[in-house]
């Protein structure tokens, strides 16, 4: 299963990208995580849905320092991801 999620609030230089990596490891995800130019965050998540279910709610949430205004989440195709990047 896979989503695509784009995380809209400030959540650059709060190291976001570090704690969301690190979440989905700790829930068997794979994908990446990446700043983008807008000033928000994108993901794509692949894995079993209640895994995907448990980092969008932490998602909603977000790490220390960070304020979580929206998320936008559409379904994908799965890209046969072996591991969780943080992208530049």
């Amino acid at each position: 299963m896979n989503r695509r999620i784009k995380v809209h609030g400030k959540v650059q230089g709060v190291f976001f990208r570090k704690y969301a990596q690190r979440k989905a490891m700790e829930l068997g995800l794979v994908g990446w995580v990446k700043n983008e130019e807008d000033g928000t965050v994108s993901l794509e998540i692949e894995g079993e849905l209640h895994s995907i279910l448990a980092m969008q709610s932490w998602l909603r949430l977000g790490p220390p320092e960070s304020t979580v205004e929206s998320l936008d989440i559409t379904s994908g195709e799965d890209q046969g991801y072996q591991e969780f990047l943080i992208l530049q």
